[in-house]
């Protein structure tokens, strides 16, 4: 999995045994997120509400460390199935609260698809600090995405 950092941005980038339609589903159908998104009793998204369109709001709820609870929402940007998946992400963690923008950009090429995760805003580097957790997020949807395909 490679990485990079910028000043206010995470990249990561994994590659998926599966054409992009298929992660694509898996990145925006509520009911198949959270079957991924997370590990019971470590961080795991149990509700998830999707209104899939430029400018429509999407929510995540769930628990970390088992029973601390967590809600993150944002506004879809940009919808380009099934190559682009962009939205905003506004969470309040730990008495902070913070917009930033996620985008995944999907590249298929013989079956296999590049997914380039930016995660761009994180101004603070205890922003950045929270956000380390996208290779092992990935990682879980290259799992599930694979076992499905």
């Amino acid at each position: 999995m490679n990485s990079a950092t910028e000043s206010d941005t995470i990249v990561k980038e994994i590659t998926i045994n599966a054409p992009a339609q298929r992660v694509f589903e898996a990145l925006t159908d509520p009911q198949q997120r959270v079957k991924w998104w997370g590990v019971a009793g470590k961080f795991q998204v149990t509700h998830m509400e999707s209104d899939l369109r430029p400018g429509g709001a999407w929510v995540m709820r769930g628990t970390a460390m088992g029973t601390k609870p967590f809600t993150f929402r944002g506004e879809y940007r940009a919808i380009e199935r099934p190559q682009l998946l962009e939205f905003t992400w506004l969470h309040e963690w730990e008495g902070s609260v913070l917009t930033t923008i996620v985008r995944f950009d999907l590249d298929e090429k013989q079956g296999a698809t590049t997914v380039r995760l930016t995660h761009s805003g994180l101004t603070t580097e205890q922003a950045r600090q929270n956000y380390q957790g996208w290779p092992w997020l990935l990682a879980l949807l290259r799992d599930f995405v694979e076992k499905q395909a």
